[in-house]
């Protein structure tokens, strides 16, 4: 069974952008920049349901959707492999059709247009025309690596045009929690630099960058004797 965020911490997560939750938790759980969003509009908020392929096999793609609940984002191991396209624009409507929140596939996918279309948000490694096969027996609900991280059912996903970010779904009110600070703390900071406020001061970076002065400017009759 899978823990699922109750629909208040979605609203918060909702709220909260990938990279400010990634820098919150200690700058842990980003995936592969390379498992992207299919359009830069795509976000997506929930919890992982996890499912190993084959590269070139979608049939455990097709068999996920038997399991999956609405607010789910199937997160699908296909080893990398960019050769075929597991996914595409019928999968997408299957999917829509049960509620499930998203994609995220370490692998490609294919009908990218129509998918955009349908408003469905799917990340992936890449795009091939080419099609697969149905016979792989994988894995459903056992931990995945997908772009460096690993992913447990349940684990929550949040995506955006910055990247993915996992947070332990034991993690949660926590990572949460640290994220809107984050957030309230970034908002004080554009506040202060609006009324005169540099980053160097928020930061604390003042003896640093003091001991980085300029080299002196080199006047044009100095070039002209080092030309010589």
């Amino acid at each position: 069974m899978i823990n699922r965020p109750n629909l208040e911490q979605s609203s918060r997560l909702a709220l909260l952008g990938a990279a400010t939750i990634f820098e919150a938790q200690g700058q842990f759980g980003s995936i592969d920049a390379a498992v992207a969003a299919v359009d830069p509009s795509m976000r997506l908020v929930g919890p992982a349901l996890t499912v190993g392929c084959g590269p070139s096999d979608n049939l455990m793609l097709h068999a996920v959707l038997e399991h999956a609940q609405p607010g789910d984002v199937i997160v699908a191991d296909a080893r990398g492999y960019l050769g075929a396209g597991a996914w595409g624009d019928v999968l997408t409507v299957a999917a829509q059709k049960m509620g499930v929140a998203g994609l995220i596939l370490d692998g490609a996918i294919r009908d990218a247009t129509d998918i955009i279309a349908l408003g469905f948000p799917v990340f992936a490694r890449g795009l091939s025309i080419r099609g697969t096969t149905k016979t792989y027996r994988g894995t459903i609900g056992e931990p995945v690596q997908i772009g460096g991280v690993r992913v447990h059912t349940g684990d929550i996903v949040v995506g955006d045009r910055d990247g993915l970010v996992v947070i332990p779904a034991e993690q949660l009110s926590r990572s949460l929690e640290l994220a809107e600070a984050r957030a309230v703390k970034e908002e004080q900071f554009r506040q202060a630099i609006a009324a005169g406020a540099t980053t160097v001061e928020l930061l604390g970076l003042r003896s640093i960058v003091d001991e980085l002065r300029p080299a002196p400017a080199v006047s044009a009759s100095a070039h002209s004797q080092i030309a010589r």
